[in-house]
């Protein structure tokens, strides 16, 4: 199945979700042809405002195939948002449990059932003092090169307007109007590091005991996706990206698949990434382009 039918659940946050945007966000709009028509596919995106997976969703979602987002565990426990959570198929990332590694189990059954799954490879809100993505983790590479399915960088720019990265719905500001500039690029050439075909048992046992990736593969592929987001986000810009993404790793950032705003991996190690008060306060581009749109 390479398209998911429109549920009750779905439709509701269509509703809930897209009059808003529609009203107080203009949309520039780019690459669309890169979505494939059908089959499975991921979607790598960047982040660098809490409201740019909602523009990145009503991208996707008006190019006919319906998203599927890794989110934190605790978003489908209770209440509204939990029942739509759920009920959307989107996909919980767990922390620090047995069930660290269902996540990415589950991202690769979606994509091999033909669905988009979307990844925020960063895994947080980037911390480059510019806005810039930040190094990857390396889910995203794994799922694709297991999977064998299409890597389409999405980048995307001015959420970040509205919203600083990190801030809280007090700095919110809605008018005057921003643009929210989403621009989907080619698939994303993995073909050096492509899983030599086998059959399915064989290649179902690798996964679980991770005999077919080296980190060494895995760090290169992801290295190939984020320099391709990077050069699509540079073309939104019109400026040029730095020679050198900001460390994650050397901050001590750990983290798998990509969901936005949390740090889990496969094997289940976490931990968090609230940023401290100076990088609160080291919004420079934020802050620029904020006096640029007033």
């Amino acid at each position: 199945m390479s398209r998911r039918r429109i549920g009750f659940w779905y439709r509701l946050g269509v509703v809930i979700a897209k009059p808003p945007l529609v009203l107080f966000f203009k949309r520039d709009w780019r690459g669309m042809e890169h979505i494939p028509a059908d089959g499975g596919f991921l979607a790598v995106i960047n982040h660098n405002s809490y409201l740019d997976p909602f523009s990145y969703a009503h991208f996707q979602y008006n190019s006919g195939r319906l998203p599927r987002f890794l989110a934190k565990a605790g978003l489908f426990e209770s209440g509204f948002v939990g029942a739509m959570m759920r009920n959307t198929g989107q996909i919980p990332v767990y922390r620090d449990s047995a069930d660290a590694n269902g996540a990415f189990r589950a991202a690769v059954r979606a994509v091999r059932d033909g669905e988009c799954v979307a990844f925020y490879p960063e895994g947080t809100l980037t911390r480059d003092p510019r806005l810039w993505p930040m190094e990857g983790k390396t889910g995203a590479a794994r799922v694709a090169l297991l999977t064998g399915a299409p890597v389409i960088p999405v980048a995307q720019w001015g959420a970040h307007r509205a919203l600083p990265p990190y801030a809280g719905l007090t700095r919110l500001r809605l008018l005057p109007r921003r643009t929210l500039t989403v621009s989907a690029g080619p698939p994303v050439d993995l073909s050096a590091f492509q899983v030599p075909e086998r059959d399915a048992a064989e290649r179902d046992g690798a996964e679980r005991s991770g005999e077919v990736l080296s980190a060494e593969v895995l760090h290169a592929a992801t290295d190939a996706i984020m320099d391709a987001l990077t050069r699509q986000l540079a073309d939104i810009r019109g400026e040029a990206a730095p020679a050198e993404r900001f460390g994650q790793r050397e901050r001590g950032a750990a983290g798998e698949p990509g969901a936005p705003d949390t740090g889990t991996t496969p094997a289940g190690r976490a931990q968090d990434t609230a940023p401290t008060r100076r990088e609160q306060r080291n919004e420079p581009a934020a802050q620029a382009d904020e006096q640029e749109n007033a």
